[in-house]
């Protein structure tokens, strides 16, 4: 009897048919208690926040730099990077607005390694819990030396476990066009970037800028983990990410002229970020220095909404294979898309803060 009961179970079960695993989450109340954020760690996102605000709707002449590694792996390396950039941010403050790239989930065109976040021992174990504990953490170290911080959203689950870390965030190409990231976006605290398709199409980050502008109301998670209908008020501060495309690069005058009446057509706001790597430069990292002087030339031709840039930097120049031994990894070396080195990036933003200064505060 018992048997033909098991039987009758299997054969009627129609759910869950494929899931292997499932591993419950803490709470992001619960995550966010265990790792809080400081006083002075909340004061900084706030600060920040503020002034990519005054940034994107034209209230500011610094112009902002979105610089750091393609993505985190390697703590050591990442914390060696970070104190670096916290030095060259202080030395151009008046001119750069700083913001360093805290990278944890990658998105992927078919498989691979998905981030820190997904995989934090980068074996294939996919810890989640504990990857969030670390993105968490690891936030809170950056925003101790006084460095503004900014990632993709990859997961719409993840906001609420790191927003309170963020002052700015990306909608990647590949979801510049989901209804999913741009309701996301409209509920986040924090200014968004929104990226071109990766077809090169700006329609998509165009639509997605309106969408998240708008009020919505969607499928979420409150801050104790239960499933909720979230209603948002609209994102304000939000930019439009030039970033190339199948044809090649999409960062000239004429595109930059392209997308800033767009945005204008549908009363969004105009402000233009420059992704120097990806298809603008080819996807070869030792160009992004060659793309960034292009774009200061437009600067200094006096094009006032290039209000960012953003550069793929690590402590040494280029990427290595991946997946392999952790111990056989080269330090300070990106595992995903290739990056130009430190020395590389301090004349990159030495020379642009230069322009600034000439350009606008002249």
């Amino acid at each position: 009897m018992q048997a033909s009961l098991l039987w009758f179970v299997f054969v009627d079960q129609v759910t869950n048919l494929r899931i292997t695993g499932s591993e419950a989450l803490p709470a992001p109340v619960e995550l966010c208690g265990e790792i809080p954020r400081s006083s002075q760690q909340k004061a900084l996102v706030k600060e920040s926040r503020h002034a990519l605000h005054a940034l994107i709707h034209g209230e500011s002449k610094r112009m902002l730099a979105v610089v750091g590694p393609c993505s985190i792996h390697d703590l050591d390396a990442c914390r060696e990077y970070a104190e670096r950039f916290s030095a060259l941010a202080e030395e151009l403050k008046d001119r750069i607005l700083m913001v360093m790239r805290v990278y944890f989930e990658k998105p992927r065109t078919t498989v691979g390694w998905k981030g820190l976040i997904m995989d934090p021992k980068l074996n294939g174990s996919c810890d989640i819990p504990e990857g969030l504990r670390i993105a968490r953490s690891f936030l809170g170290e950056v925003l101790d030396l006084g460095i503004p911080t900014a990632t993709e959203l990859l997961d719409p689950i993840t906001p609420q476990y790191l927003a309170d870390s963020l002052c700015w965030a990306a909608i990647g190409a590949r979801t510049s066009e989901s209804q999913t990231h741009r309701q996301m976006a409209s509920g986040l605290s924090m200014p968004v970037g929104f990226k071109n398709a990766t077809s090169g199409d700006i329609k998509a980050a165009v639509n997605g800028i309106i969408a998240a502008t708008q009020s919505q109301t969607f499928l979420g998670i409150t801050e104790d983990g239960k499933a909720s209908a979230v209603t948002t008020e609209g994102n304000p501060d939000c930019q439009f990410i030039l970033r190339g495309g199948v044809d090649g690069s999409n960062y000239s005058p004429r595109d930059v002229e392209m997308v800033r009446c767009a945005l204008e057509a549908v009363k969004a706001p105009g402000s233009i970020l420059v992704d120097c790597s990806h298809a603008n430069s080819g996807k070869d990292p030792s160009l992004q220095p060659e793309v960034l002087e292009k774009i200061l030339t437009q600067v200094e031709s006096g094009s006032d909404c290039i209000h960012g840039v953003m550069i793929e930097s690590h402590l040494e120049s280029g990427s290595q294979s991946f997946p392999r031994p952790f111990d056989q990894l080269k330090y300070g070396v990106s595992i995903t898309d290739g990056c130009i080195d430190w020395k590389s990036t301090e004349a990159c933003l030495r020379r642009a803060a230069e322009v600034i200064d000439k350009a606008r505060f002249s």
